[in-house]
């Protein structure tokens, strides 16, 4: 079950008790969408209904299971790891061919997590459904953000993390990264994370829920390296965008290294060349 673009959630047999419903994506419309269902049905505003952790629910398939996820293992044993979110539409297999092809020495010795997003109906996609970490109605600055599947995911990619610490690799030696929506969950969900991370890296991308993170960050992550690199010539998340996360992280006190290059949206050898130093820098401080 996903947030559609408008309406319903698809599916109306969910039950509070023994009272049936349908949830809709604007609370204004319950009363209305009420009086034309059957009777005993309900019409509840998702927002009142949903929980970040029945979000995750609901994402992870009513078996808890985890995020499908491809794992590329270095040749030595992992000492490190970069869990890294794929784009909206895309998948793991994304960024597949980079971890192979990166050029990184054998230490630190980095095992790269490169889960997929759950499916869901996008708006910003005309409600067609996709791999997504959360639903996008729009792009301007001052649109409404789908705080549930942002909040929800970040307990999923937070599920991910704690995997990969029971794993044997250190929070310290964790980067969590990612591309277009994927680093906007890693920019919200990085500094929120309760250990020392070693580094959030987040590329062509923007601040989710920015008004929020003063509140919830974590001291833990307070001075975590934060990588950060976008493409003047972007005309799906527009440069300016990602000016102005930057702007918003190093006004909370955030060190971000900044990157730009005259590109689309898209990723450059000149990017991957300076993310390729930043690991190696992050990832050997503790090595």
């Amino acid at each position: 079950m996903r947030l559609p673009p408008k309406g319903f959630l698809q599916g109306s047999g969910h039950a509070r008790g023994s009272l049936s419903m349908v949830l809709v994506r604007q609370p204004r419309e319950s009363a209305a969408i009420s009086r034309a269902l059957a009777p005993g049905v309900q019409a509840l505003p998702w927002t009142e209904f949903l929980s970040a952790e029945l979000y995750v629910a609901m994402s992870l398939g009513d078996n808890g299971a985890e995020l499908e996820t491809i794992v590329v293992e270095p040749p030595l044993p992992a000492d490190a790891a970069v869990i890294m979110l794929h784009g909206l539409g895309a998948d793991g297999h994304d960024f597949e061919s980079i971890a192979n092809e990166m050029g990184l020495p054998e230490r630190p010795s980095v095992r790269w997590v490169l889960p997929h997003a759950p499916v869901m109906p996008v708006t910003i996609n005309g409600g067609q459904r996709m791999r997504a970490w959360h639903d996008v109605a729009s792009l301007d600055k001052d649109g409404i953000e789908d705080e549930v599947g942002i909040r929800g995911s970040a307990q999923a990619i937070g599920r991910l993390i704690q995997g990969t610490i029971d794993a044997g690799i250190p929070a310290r030696r964790i980067v969590l990264a990612g591309f277009s929506q994927g680093g906007a969950m890693a920019l919200f969900t990085g500094p929120r994370w309760a250990e020392s991370l070693a580094g959030v890296a987040a590329l062509s991308c923007w601040l989710p829920l920015a008004d929020s993170l003063h509140r919830e960050a974590s001291l833990a992550n307070a001075r975590v390296p934060i990588f950060m690199a976008h493409g003047t010539l972007d005309p799906v998340v527009p440069f300016v965008m990602g000016v102005e996360s930057r702007d918003r992280l190093r006004t909370a006190g955030r060190a971000v290294d900044w990157h730009e290059y005259p590109m689309p949206h898209a990723v450059c050898g000149e990017e991957l060349e300076d993310l390729r130093l930043w690991l190696l820098a992050v990832l050997s401080l503790d090595p």
